[in-house]
């Protein structure tokens, strides 16, 4: 088996790239990345100790796609430019043109070669109004989903796929949700073998994280290192919730869909961590200081930006009911595996988090 990881020097690609090359069979694993985001340099050595072929070039240029030599049975499309913030402050171009456009080369490159599709995606598709209109309790540390909702693919279990996505989201999530589309054009139109992936946040060691895309490493990072932080939002109390997704769990996923090939027909599936993987920020601050063994002080910001949500926990029936598969990791073992890596990486990842 031949695969092809877009995004293969990030967060979720190399990981999934040294956990393909770790199975008892090991297939062939190329990682394609343009090395924007700072710190992906640093997993080019775990890349080739691992196996894995490392091919600088950018999903916005087909010229470096077609440079690629052969033919491939898998094309994970984990490239993206992550941040819900791009294009906020100034033209969103670049978001677009990564996300969307960078898109329609890999599925063009996938077309042409052979290749079948994994796609992932973000829980960041669904719309901001009716996330910030879901049913709340509040909770002494957190915010809850209420058992009765008035808006539809919501109930206690979180957020499923039939959640509204016809208003706005954010760059990122429109240009998201506009690649799963053309997507799914290319299985009707051409046969294309494809599975879509909802992921909610990810998160787990060799993450570099920052406020506007991996925040749970970056809440980590700063208990580490001893730098403050800020509960932002819904009054600043740090009460708004998330569920966690470790990539290992989502490797074992993503296997059980390989298996699985009658199901890639284009259909999307909210991958998370469920209810049983949330946690708030006030929640997750107690896991850090337990994980590091460390305490930093806390501010509060109550104002709440624009593309912000108090909830977002992926219900994960369908994946589950079709696939049997479920999360194992929880948030506290997250934080102490991030700690850990920090820990034994602590001189070279220090200036990526201390500026």
């Amino acid at each position: 088996m031949r695969i092809l990881i877009t995004g293969g020097a990030g967060f979720v690609g190399a990981t999934l790239a040294r956990s393909f090359r770790a199975a008892e069979a090991p297939p062939e694993v190329v990682a394609f990345d343009n090395l924007r985001r700072r710190g992906a340099e640093m997993n080019l050595p775990l890349l080739r100790q691992a196996g894995v072929q490392f091919v600088h070039g950018d999903v916005r240029n087909p010229g470096d796609l077609a440079d690629l030599p052969g033919n491939f049975d898998l094309l994970v499309e984990a490239s993206a430019e992550p941040s819900v913030l791009a294009g906020l402050d100034g033209s969103p171009t670049y978001v677009l043109e990564t996300n969307l456009v960078g898109m329609l080369h890999c599925l063009e490159f996938a077309r042409r070669r052979g290749a079948a599709v994994l796609f992932l995606s973000t829980s960041r598709v669904y719309s901001i109004e009716p996330l910030r209109g879901v049913c709340l309790t509040e909770q002494p540390t957190r915010f809850e989903l209420a058992p009765t909702q008035r808006c539809p693919g919501v109930g206690p279990a979180g957020i499923a796929e039939a959640f509204p996505v016809h208003l706005p989201r954010s760059f990122y999530g429109a240009s998201k949700l506009a690649a799963e589309y053309v997507l799914q054009e290319y299985v009707h139109a051409y046969g294309l073998k494809c599975v879509i992936n909802r992921c909610g946040v990810i998160a787990g060691p060799g993450q570099f994280g920052k406020v506007d895309q991996g925040v749970f490493t970056l809440w980590v990072a700063h208990h580490y290192f001893g730098l403050p932080l800020r509960y932002t939002g819904f009054g600043g109390t740090g009460k708004q919730v998330r569920d966690l997704l470790d990539p290992e769990d989502l490797f074992v996923l993503v296997n059980r869909q390989l298996a699985r090939v009658e199901h890639w027909n284009g259909e999307v599936y909210n991958v998370g961590g469920g209810a049983d993987g949330s946690v708030s920020l006030h929640e997750f601050t107690d896991l850090c200081r337990a994980a590091t063994g460390r305490s930093v002080p806390v501010g509060e910001v109550p104002e709440t930006t624009a593309v912000d949500v108090p909830v977002y926990v992926s219900d994960c029936a369908k994946v589950r009911a079709t696939f049997g598969w479920q999360p194992r990791i929880a948030p506290g073992e997250i934080a102490t595996r991030i700690a850990e890596w920090l820990r034994h990486n602590e001189a070279a990842v220090r200036p990526l988090f201390v500026q």
